[in-house]
């Protein structure tokens, strides 16, 4: 298990995918410093290579460095966008498998969630940096607090109609569709038999959609389930000729054939309200008429 973090520790902001600047992560550094953690700031942040936080030698060199110095005690990427999956097959995670860390962030980040997780390590899947000003998004950041310090998390979700209700334990891992769609075949890829998995998305079109759910289905990675937890499906997109379904009731589709309990409406994903999840850990899915409860323990101390 990996500790939990107390005041005085460092952690590291870096970024592995779309640029940003410092300015836009400053907000989220003092609230790191009224916890009283260290705030590490890595190249990365403020650099530019075209669309990138810099180029893949540099993001790979930020990423490497946090991931192998023993000081930082946990990693926040800044924010996701694209070029996380750029510079993965380079990274060396062998010294982070001997001491392992925090990892935290969403979206493109998706892809070091799912390769952590086939090293057997815990990551979180949280609100970044980039989000902390955004109105709302008070909870989100209290939640990612508590799974750094090691406090008991317990989650609610009101009822939706789509809700197929059940009891069910396993390891939770997911994150964003697209990603998990996109390293399907590759090192990072992840089996899903007997794991609670969690989906969200954003700015898809509605036909994507479809087609990933398909190729999840064909894939084997929806049929052994033990649950399934879809969060925010935002701002998804329609073609000039209708796909006519809504997101939800896509997956509706594709899953309404297995018997395991889902819920709909789960507070992840590209929204203020992002509730931090620790990917990698046992959890219990409770699925009522009453709404949804996800409760594990925090970290071990």
């Amino acid at each position: 298990m990996i500790p939990a973090l107390r005041p005085g520790d460092k952690i590291a902001i870096i970024a592995t995918a779309r640029k940003i600047s410092l300015p836009e992560i400053e907000m989220a550094i003092g609230i790191f410093r009224n916890w009283g953690l260290q705030v590490e700031v890595g190249q990365t942040i403020g650099a530019s290579y075209n669309y990138f936080a810099g180029n893949d030698a540099l993001r790979l060199q930020d990423l490497q460095n946090a991931l192998d110095d023993e000081s930082i005690r946990a990693i926040i990427c800044a924010r996701g966008g694209y070029g996380t999956t750029r510079i993965i097959d380079q990274v060396d995670f062998s010294k982070f498998h001997k001491h392992p860390k925090w990892l935290v962030g969403f979206s493109d980040v998706t892809a070091l969630h799912s390769h952590i997780h086939t090293l057997g390590l815990e990551s979180v899947h949280a609100i970044m940096p980039l989000l902390f000003p955004k109105p709302g998004a008070e909870p989100s950041i209290e939640s990612l607090r508590k799974v750094l310090f090691g406090e008991e998390l317990q989650y609610t979700a009101a009822p939706h109609a789509f809700n197929r209700t059940g009891t069910a334990t396993g390891q939770l891992v997911g994150g964003n569709l697209s990603m998990l769609h996109t390293l399907t075949g590759t090192r990072s890829d992840i089996s899903t038999d007997g794991k609670l998995l969690f989906l969200e998305d954003l700015c898809e079109y509605l036909y994507h959609l479809d087609r990933m759910m398909v190729h999840l289905d064909r894939s084997g990675k929806l049929a052994n389930l033990a649950g399934l937890i879809i969060g925010d499906m935002s701002d998804m997109n329609e073609t000039p000729v209708p796909f006519v379904k809504s997101a939800y009731e896509i997956i509706l589709e594709h899953t309404g054939k297995y018997n395991y309990p889902v819920c709909y409406g789960f507070p992840v994903g590209h929204e203020p309200l992002n509730l931090a999840l620790v990917c990698g850990r046992e959890a219990l899915l409770e699925v009522s008429e009453a709404g949804t409860l996800l409760r594990y323990s925090g970290a071990t101390l």
